[in-house]
């Protein structure tokens, strides 16, 4: 009767002394500092747009008013426009942005000589701070004759054109600039999946006569599914958030042509004063973009696995 009870207290403290044996202890102890930094910095910022989502304040003054904020947030006219560019900005900079560095590691990865160099120029635009990128850019787009993109249409006889200023030019302006001080990142995760596929399976694909289209439909593309999978996520809810470039390019202009959502949000908060309906505008991005990565994960489980 003794030894039954005596033996699962023996048997739970062996291991507990092997999990310390086995570093548990010393894991644990580093983990908690992580963990706390991480619920402190990224956790309870989110618990407290919660709230702050449900206040009409400005930090100085609060108080309590429920779902108004997201009335107030869905009644705003600007904000089908500020949707609509954020939906036609992730439109272009899927048919510009993610084909081209596909093509480019694909290009790199062919060559014999230069492959390091390459790699360094395509990876070059994105060392550039992101403001000092824009801002260079924004340069180019100079309306005058004397833009740099304008100087090389007066080559040709054309222009000036005025990208920036033309409501139908400047978010493919945008979207330009974006896709150029982004793609060295992608390209070179492409590049490395790339140098990860067997080369016995082009190998094989060349000795039964497959062409270069033929090679990189049937064993390039499948072989990238996953990353390519992943890396078309991480691209939709990132030009979802864009800012940084319309709001220094054009602040949104002309007439409010490459407003944001995030540049809604903005205004909300620093020209308006109003953080609850910010907070408020915030939470639904969050809760939309939620929802999209639920249903893309979900119907494209069985082509990242299959």
């Amino acid at each position: 009767m003794t030894d039954a009870i005596i033996t699962p207290k023996s048997g739970r403290s062996r291991r507990v002394a092997r999990w310390v044996r086995g570093g548990g202890a010393s894991t644990l102890i580093f983990f908690i500092p992580l963990l706390v930094s991480f619920g402190l910095f990224s956790w309870w910022p989110i618990l407290r747009s919660l709230l702050l989502s449900l206040q009409r304040t400005n930090f100085l003054t609060s108080e309590w008013v429920g779902l108004d904020n997201f009335a107030r947030v869905l009644q705003d006219p600007l904000l089908l426009t500020a949707v609509w560019n954020t939906v036609w900005f992730s439109v272009l900079a899927f048919a510009i942005g993610f084909p081209v560095p596909v093509l480019l590691a694909v290009f790199i990865a062919e060559l014999r000589r230069g492959r390091k160099i390459a790699s360094v120029l395509v990876y070059l635009p994105v060392i550039f701070p992101p403001v000092v990128a824009v801002l260079l850019w924004k340069a180019f787009f100079d309306p005058s004759s004397q833009g740099v993109f304008n100087s090389v249409l007066s080559w040709f006889n054309l222009g000036p054109v005025a990208w920036l200023n033309d409501g139908d030019l400047a978010m493919p302006s945008i979207v330009l600039q974006a896709t150029w001080a982004s793609f060295g990142t992608a390209t070179i995760i492409y590049l490395a999946t790339l140098m990860s596929i067997q080369t016995e399976l082009y190998d094989a694909a060349e000795a039964d006569g497959a062409g270069a289209f033929r090679r990189f439909w049937h064993i390039t593309l499948p072989q990238m599914r996953t990353v390519l999978l992943v890396m078309l996520l991480l691209q939709v809810i990132g030009t979802f958030q864009v800012f940084t470039e319309p709001y220094i390019m054009t602040n949104g202009g002309p007439e409010n042509r490459t407003v944001t959502i995030l540049m809604l949000i903005y205004r909300y908060a620093f020209i308006s004063g109003d953080y609850g309906r910010a907070t408020a505008l915030s939470i639904l991005l969050a809760l939309v973009l939620s929802a999209l990565s639920a249903v893309y994960l979900s119907v494209t489980r069985r082509w990242s696995t299959s």
